[in-house]
């Protein structure tokens, strides 16, 4: 019994942190966890980096798209390219964090 309910406490906590870790979304659950003082340290460095990866992601989007429309047919595909490979890494890392998060159970 005791054991079932640690095992269920665990869980409990695992889907916690895999919420800060969904694309895009996971920065208000982050946001929302750095305002409060009183959360737990783990909650507070899992929003640290789904915080720090969102806005990597958003800044090299923005500059990429901004740099896209700006230049030649050649150079716009080129950074156009890039922007979907750098799209395609953010949502990967954020799987293989959640991913690794469900194999620590």
């Amino acid at each position: 019994m005791n054991n079932n309910k640690l095992n269920s406490q665990q869980k409990e906590r695992q889907l916690e942190l895999g919420i800060y870790y969904l694309p895009i979304v996971g920065i208000i659950p982050s946001l929302w966890t750095l305002s409060r003082k009183n959360s737990p340290r783990q909650h507070q460095k899992a929003s640290r980096l789904s915080i720090k990866l969102t806005l990597i992601w958003l800044c090299a989007y923005g500059l990429l798209s901004i740099g896209s429309s700006q230049g030649s047919e050649l150079v716009t595909l080129r950074l156009l390219y890039t922007n979907a490979l750098v799209t395609t890494g953010y949502f990967l890392v954020c799987l293989g964090l959640i991913l690794r998060l469900r194999k620590k159970s």
